[in-house]
């Protein structure tokens, strides 16, 4: 009985390692594309926002796209849409921690997320403007000085 299992074994076993082929690494650009999806500019930002909307070109690239939005904070704090800026935030330091590079790159990663909750703010003026400004350089604090806690990115502290 053994021997028959083995004999059965052996070719399925060899039939899935032909069909599953050799496990394939990421492409060699793939550190260049997350830095530069991950840059203070309206460019890099809408680099990221095409590729978030349109994954599928870049799924070689095994980039890690879960967010939680604005961690404990409100994703809409007074009705201003910070949710995708969050998202991105979160993006940068969930792939910059998996490739092991997040210490490194961790103040870019924030201020990118400020250059972003600033360009929903230029959006409004008067008040509700200085209101948003005043809204983003707290969230923007807040990243600065506990963005690394477990609390506020959803994952372990690097």
């Amino acid at each position: 009985m053994r021997r028959r299992l083995t004999a059965a074994l052996v070719p399925a076993t060899a039939a899935l390692l032909v069909f599953a082929g050799p496990a394939s690494a990421a492409p060699a650009d793939k550190p260049q594309v997350l830095s530069s999806w991950t840059q203070t500019s309206a460019a890099s930002y809408n680099a990221w926002l095409s590729a978030r909307n349109n994954r599928t070109p870049w799924a070689a690239y095994g980039f890690d796209w879960s967010t939680d939005y604005c961690s404990s904070s409100p994703d809409n704090p007074f009705g201003f849409p910070f949710a995708t800026a969050c998202a991105r935030h979160d993006f940068g330091y969930r792939n910059h921690k998996a490739a092991g590079i997040f210490p490194a790159n961790k103040s870019r990663l924030d201020d990118a997320l400020y250059a972003d909750l600033k360009r929903v703010c230029a959006a409004y003026s008067g008040v509700k403007k200085a209101s948003c400004d005043s809204t983003a350089w707290t969230y923007y604090q807040a990243v600065k000085a506990f963005g690394n806690s477990p609390a506020v990115d959803g994952g372990a502290a690097a």
